[in-house]
């Protein structure tokens, strides 16, 4: 019985070692990391109707596009792909 007993809490013991190990692991990987960027307002492409970024966006004539390409083409046409 005794012998059990030292088993089952060497068992208990290495389980909570090896958390204790991974959870500092991903503390360590985790301050590597830069900050998330904060969240910027999204806009609608005039021409194929993506979601982007206002930051990431191009603007022309009046209307936001996802790309140089689309702000020349325009609104012609691209969202029934």
């Amino acid at each position: 019985m005794g012998k059990l007993l030292v088993l089952i809490l060497l068992v208990i013991a290495g389980v909570w070692l090896v958390k204790r190990a991974l959870r500092e692991a991903a503390r360590k990987d985790d301050a590597g990391r830069p900050p998330p960027a904060a969240s910027e307002e999204l806009v609608r492409c005039a021409h194929c109707a993506l979601l982007l970024p206002r930051g990431e966006a191009r603007q022309a004539a009046g209307a936001i596009y996802c790309s140089e390409e689309h702000a020349r083409l325009g609104q012609q046409g691209g969202r029934g792909r």
